[in-house]
């Protein structure tokens, strides 16, 4: 075999599995989003036989032999192929540690565990989803050992999400913030608070779904190509290839800015997809390089731009125009500083910027105690409220409001919620650099997303996979990355929003 042979079949792989892999991801979508509740027995069966042959598949001698070869041999290669075999190699020689009967369960676990994860929340019942909660972390524990025996399980956990990270670097991160946000919080809640009141109502669902379409025309989503459906939990997902982005959001009736900013927050996730090179649809180096990476760009446009006072001025007369009636004796200015309102909450996704990474901070130190066997799955609930009461100074009431708030769990995303703080901090280290050649608050204030998009494009997004998150941080900023500037952001955001 030589080896334009071998990369010609490779690349035929990954085309197979890519078309795997979309019909998963629309199953799994349909079952999130519009499926009849008694039909999760009738999607775990597809996922069942879709997993069987993707791990038949990915695992097959011919293939195994194959990138064997190609992994030998990549200095003979372009950086696209080989970052492309590197990233296969690595998935595959991990999945083969997995026996397929396990690999299978797991899947179908997870199928169960959104079904049940869904009916706990609505029931406020963790003991409900206890018993699946515990295969999960049981499982995730074991397959860590099993791929990376001489690694930490909750550091194989968090390697997943962000490539490089570890429990030591998330524990200095934190303590960094922590550093600056506590003293911060404090001085804040001795200020008279915020209203919040313009943005309280009733906002019909139908103008909610019109205003939402019009936030992702603002922020310059091809909607030809990304849906935006409703669920319990809003997320992202690309349906095979970059080319087939699906949001979702959910709307409340009495506060419009939830969905507001989960569709701004999506929609970022979506841009970053979206424009992946073409000329890597269908492979490895298909959509964003990791979670960090990915929650840069989400809460980049959700709270660097969409929390800003120019993009509130722009957007203000479309709010006034789709709710007249609640908005019809405020201001931008209103919104403005509702919009920015720091105080301590239940829900991670209704957070403001500053307490934000605190419900970061429990999540991680939870899920860390799970994973390492100092905590018991069936305790969660009461260590959440403690941490919520010592972190936030909040009570928490019931466990739809507290630890059966988020899907990550359910769906297996064990070691992801570290990335949205990271991520929060990358985006302001970002933005610093990209406002040395765009003025980006002109271009808000005139709702001409355009040219900082076309930055994001150029500097980020267009690699796709093809650069490790530290390599294409680095080049992007011409520097390493320094949370600094997310603290220095936040610090001087809010010392003049409340006259600190």
């Amino acid at each position: 075999m030589n080896l334009q042979d071998a990369l010609k079949k490779f690349y035929e792989f990954h085309s197979k599995v890519s078309a795997y892999g979309h019909a998963m991801s629309l199953i799994y979508f349909d079952g999130a989003t519009v499926a009849p509740a008694g039909t999760a027995a009738n999607r775990s069966h597809a996922l069942t036989v879709l997993s069987e042959q993707m791990y038949t598949m990915s695992t097959d001698k011919e293939i195994v032999d194959l990138l064997t070869y190609l992994d030998k041999n990549s200095d003979k290669l372009n950086e696209r192929d080989a970052r492309a075999v590197y990233l296969s190699y690595k998935n595959i020689k991990e999945m083969r540690h997995i026996p397929m009967e396990e690999y299978v369960a797991f899947e179908q676990l997870l199928v169960e565990a959104d079904d049940v994860w869904h009916r706990a929340k609505a029931a406020s019942d963790f003991a409900m989803f206890c018993p699946v909660l515990e295969k999960i972390f049981e499982t995730t524990a074991r397959f860590a050992r099993y791929c990376a025996p001489d690694m930490d399980p909750y550091d194989y956990c968090l390697n997943k999400y962000e490539d490089g990270l570890d429990r030591a670097t998330c524990d200095a991160f934190f303590a960094k913030l922590k550093e600056t946000l506590l003293p911060l919080i404090r001085r804040i809640r001795a200020k008279a608070p915020i209203s919040v009141e313009c943005l309280k109502g009733q906002f019909d669902d139908q103008q909610q779904q019109a205003f939402a379409l019009t936030l992702m025309r603002t922020m310059g989503i091809d909607l030809d190509h990304c849906g935006l459906g409703t669920t319990e939990h809003p997320f992202t997902t690309s349906i095979g290839s970059h080319h087939d982005v699906r949001i979702t959001t959910n709307y409340d009736p009495t506060d419009l800015s939830y969905s507001m900013y989960s569709v701004i927050h999506e929609g970022g996730h979506a841009l970053y997809d979206m424009h992946s090179d073409d000329a890597y649809a269908y492979t490895p180096l298909d959509g964003g390089v990791s979670m960090g990476i990915h929650e840069s760009q989400s809460r980049f446009y959700e709270n660097l731009l969409g929390r800003s006072e120019p993009f509130i001025r722009y957007i203000f007369p479309e709010m006034q125009h789709r709710f007249p009636e609640p908005l019809s004796h405020y201001t931008a200015e209103d919104v403005y500083r509702a919009v920015n309102r720091v105080t301590p909450s239940l829900i991670r996704t209704e957070a403001d910027e500053v307490t934000y990474c605190l419900h970061v901070m429990i999540r991680y130190e939870l899920e860390r105690r799970v994973i390492g066997g100092e905590l018991a799955v069936r305790d969660l609930p009461a260590e959440w409220a403690r941490l919520y009461k010592e972190y936030l100074g909040v009570d928490v009431p019931d466990d739809k409001h507290g630890v059966l708030q988020d899907s990550h769990w359910s769906g297996g995303s064990i070691g992801y919620f570290p990335s949205y703080a990271l991520g929060s901090a990358y985006g302001a280290q970002l933005l610093a650099r990209m406002k040395e050649e765009v003025d980006v608050d002109a271009c808000l204030s005139r709702g001409d997303f355009a040219p900082i998009n076309a930055w994001n494009r150029e500097h980020i997004w267009r690699h796709g996979s093809l650069k490790a998150p530290n390599v294409l941080l680095r080049e992007v900023l011409g520097c390493d990355f320094d949370p600094t500037y997310y603290t220095d952001y936040l610090t001087e955001k809010y010392t003049k929003l409340y006259d600190l």
